[in-house]
């Protein structure tokens, strides 16, 4: 017999892959734009308004009620005048106070007290006042720091700095 040729049987070579490298680049992937769509997002904060006036027959005028402002004016020597509302004129309770415990402390827990309690009463919740500080640039960096800690002593959550005074509290500020 002839010798047939023999075929000749290729090696079937193991192929493996490593996938070390991709697993990593998706996890990479992943989380890159998990971050993104959490950053794309819309940021919003409560913002909340005084209730709108209704005076002149019931329309609407765009003014808001004073009731619940309560501004703090901060002078040199350490002098600090308070009244309710937003205008020293409308107010008739103008007080000259000090940053002792029982400064405008007390008044300004009693206000607060005194506003969440009627709008709880009419069914509108969580609205308490709305404090303006004003210091004059004669007041010091530590009487606003004061100041700020008594909102927070008196759980007051809606308060502004304000830099701007009228006339009437510039009068008001600089008379002894």
């Amino acid at each position: 017999m002839k010798n047939l040729p023999q075929k000749v049987r290729s090696r079937k070579l193991n192929s493996k892959v490593d996938l070390t490298a991709m697993v990593s680049v998706s996890f990479l992937l992943i989380i890159f734009f998990m971050v993104v769509g959490e950053l794309s997002k819309p940021k919003a904060m409560d913002f909340a308004l005084p209730d709108k006036d209704r005076g002149c027959g019931g329309e609407p005028t765009g003014c808001y009620i004073g009731d619940r402002f309560y501004t703090i004016l901060l002078g040199d020597n350490d002098k600090v005048v308070t009244y309710r509302g937003i205008s020293p004129n409308s107010s008739k309770e103008k007080k000259e106070k000090n940053y002792n415990k029982n400064g405008f402390r007390n008044e300004l827990n009693l206000f607060n007290k005194k506003t969440l309690e009627y709008y709880a009463s009419i069914g509108k919740s969580n609205r308490g006042a709305i404090v303006f500080i004003k210091p004059s640039s004669k007041s010091n960096y530590g009487n606003l720091v004061v100041a700020l800690e008594e909102m927070r002593i008196a759980k007051i959550d809606a308060y502004a700095i304000v830099d701007d005074f009228t006339p009437e509290e510039q009068k008001l500020i600089a008379s002894k």
